[in-house]
């Protein structure tokens, strides 16, 4: 199995990142994706995509912190640290955030949506497809994205953690996103804002256009739920997708690893 997306840059990890990698390869994992949020952790995740075999890294600027970026030149930044390695697999994770949290109001959507496009283009620029996180701004999202078509590339990216619509899937799939599905597919019941049940959106999803992931640290899966994910983790969401679409989970990892190696090009990635 690969985790396209966890945070092995974040605190959480902070004192056993090395452990949490290793026993990740022993469960099973074959290649794990770590994503930055903004500038110092997109760095962060570079320097331990550097350091670990079959570990990647993903730069961008979340929707969550785009009011934080305090200097004008940032997009410069962001594009000099993805420059920096061949190991680094795509842009993201960026898009549109409207969810209200417990730490943060919800950020200007102008200036969510300008952080966003500035990514897209900077997607174009050096050829690396997109990793989108939509939360409750689904149509938005799919508004941009369609109005930058010419920006796209050919995958164009995965969208993260997929959450919305029926209508919001078929769009994402004929623009030809791939979609991540990760340990809250294991949950019971529709998310708060939410309107489908992540398991009826997993049902219509394709197999051949589906990526796993973790989001480590958050969103562990059951029966882990409420304790730090790992991306060792990845195997249970594999295991998941498997029984709910009637697969072996043999042929849900052998796709979806085939899927994340195409869109990421991670063979072609020391």
């Amino acid at each position: 199995m690969i985790d396209v997306h966890c945070h092995l840059n974040f605190h959480a990890f902070e004192k056993d990142v090395d452990k949490v990698i290793e026993s990740a390869f022993d469960a099973g994992v074959t290649k794990i994706i770590n994503v930055g949020t903004k500038l110092d952790s997109s760095q962060k995740a570079v320097e331990l995509a550097k350091s670990h075999k079959n570990l990647y890294a993903i730069v961008g600027v979340h929707p969550h912190h785009a009011d934080k970026i305090l200097k004008n030149n940032w997009i410069e930044q962001l594009e000099k640290i993805a420059k920096s390695s061949k190991k680094i697999v795509a842009i993201g994770e960026c898009g549109l955030d409207y969810y209200r949290y417990k730490t943060n109001n919800i950020v200007d959507p102008i200036l969510q949506k300008r952080t966003f496009i500035k990514q897209i283009e900077l997607s174009h620029k050096l050829k690396l497809p997109l990793q989108i996180h939509n939360r409750r701004a689904g149509k938005d999202v799919i508004d941009i994205l369609k109005n930058h078509k010419s920006y796209l590339l050919n995958p164009p990216g995965v969208f993260h953690c997929f959450a919305g619509s029926l209508d919001i899937l078929k769009s994402a799939l004929q623009m030809g996103f791939y979609v991540g599905f990760d340990g809250n597919i294991t949950y019971k019941g529709i998310a708060i804002g939410e309107t489908t049940d992540l398991k009826e959106l997993l049902r219509h999803a394709p197999l051949d256009r589906i990526v796993t992931e973790t989001d480590s640290p958050f969103l562990a899966p059951l029966p882990h739920r409420g304790r730090r994910n790992m991306p060792e983790h990845v195997i249970i969401v594999g295991k998941f997708i498997g029984k709910l679409k009637g697969l072996t989970f043999e042929q849900v990892e052998e796709q979806t690893t085939k899927n994340a190696n195409q869109l990421f090009k991670l063979n072609a990635n020391n």
